[in-house]
């Protein structure tokens, strides 16, 4: 395959997102659901970000063999041969590695974003500028390795951060080092510092760059895939894939080799951004009505309640009454209502339920 243009992106379409439970399960997670109520699903909005500047025929989806048929379905742009699939979960440096020997095969001068399936971004205007000024810095430095941080807006404990070269005054910055999930007042003074970046696990290189980072730092498992070479993008691919991939180790991008090679670079973005990794966050990011009560999918009366998030299928009627800042899910057969102050426990209230129900 011969490509005039030489962006390609990779959207990550994994796990099972258990903190947005009942809505988000094994069968149907977060990604593949209207979590706003606009109309389109979160893999639906990001194929449609990158479509805007990436050829739809460049556009790799990575995800488990059991969401091929989601991942048709809710995106007839692409085809099956575009749909890059895991035997099984690995973590993200196995996948990635994996789709980017395939892109290389295709365009052995591809740059590649790999954006996960499941943020949320508004301006896709300003999303595509910042992609742009990436892979223009990866023409001119194939080794880079450039991820986009989000500027702070408060001391969260929840991302983990990036530290970038201080004085720093240049469009895309030279990492110092990445820090992980800090506690209340570590964060506070990654914020006082003013060069620390939530870490958004967008990822932008040249193929070449990142593949020559896999064999520097992950020598077995560039090994492992690249015996692939001569079959991948062929019929033979399932076959070898299927018969290598368990062997690759389970380690996400970051521990691979974003944390140890010498050439990683961030780039400030310029778009509000939001993870969706919990319904407190999705909560954030609505619109509210005078009593702070946010509603999906639902036709409410609200008494004496105040900032609620209610979410239900089909238009529902609910009546809520002297409840304050709770999380309130209807989706088919299960029913939470369940305290904002602890959306972090609703992962462990959902295997709590699957043992003492199924």
């Amino acid at each position: 395959m011969t490509n005039k243009n030489n962006n390609f992106a990779v959207i990550m379409v994994g796990g099972i997102g258990s903190r947005f439970w009942p809505l988000s399960t094994s069968d149907f997670p977060k990604q593949f659901h209207d979590i706003l109520g606009a109309g389109r699903t979160l893999i639906q909005h990001t194929f449609d970000r990158l479509a805007g500047f990436i050829p739809h025929d460049q556009i790799l989806v990575l995800t488990n063999e059991r969401y091929l048929d989601l991942v048709l379905e809710q995106l007839p742009e692409i085809t099956a041969d575009q749909v890059v699939l895991e035997p099984e979960m690995r973590n993200t440096a196995p996948c990635i590695l994996y789709a980017s020997l395939k892109i290389q095969k295709m365009n052995p001068d591809a740059k590649i974003i790999v954006a996960s399936s499941d943020h949320w971004i508004e301006d896709n205007a300003s999303f595509e500028d910042n992609v742009k000024e990436a892979f223009s810095f990866c023409d001119n430095h194939r080794g880079a390795l450039i991820t986009l941080g989000i500027q702070p807006t408060f001391p969260n404990t929840g991302y983990g951060y990036i530290e970038y070269e201080k004085g720093s005054v240049q469009t895309v910055n030279k990492v110092v080092q990445f820090r992980e999930k800090p506690d209340y007042q570590t964060a506070k003074s990654f914020l006082d510092q003013n060069n620390f970046l939530w870490n958004a696990g967008i990822f932008l290189w040249h193929v070449n760059g990142v593949l020559s980072a896999y064999k520097s730092q992950q020598p077995e498992m560039f090994d492992l895939f690249r015996k692939g070479e001569e079959v991948y993008n062929t019929v033979h691919e399932r076959a070898f894939i299927a018969d290598n991939y368990p062997k690759a180790e389970d380690i996400s991008v970051d521990f691979a080799i974003m944390e140890k090679s010498p050439s990683v670079y961030v780039t400030r973005a310029k778009f509000d951004w939001n993870d969706l990794g919990t319904w407190g966050s999705l909560y954030d990011r609505m619109n509210k009505d005078s009593q702070e009560n946010a509603v999906i999918n639902a036709r409410v009366l609200m008494e004496s309640s105040e900032g609620n998030l209610v979410r239900t299928d089909n238009n529902k009627i609910v009546v809520v009454n002297g409840l304050k800042d709770y999380i309130i899910v209807d989706r088919k057969d299960v029913l939470l209502i369940y305290p904002k102050s602890k959306e972090q426990d609703i992962k462990q209230v959902m295997k709590s339920c699957q043992t003492k129900f199924n």
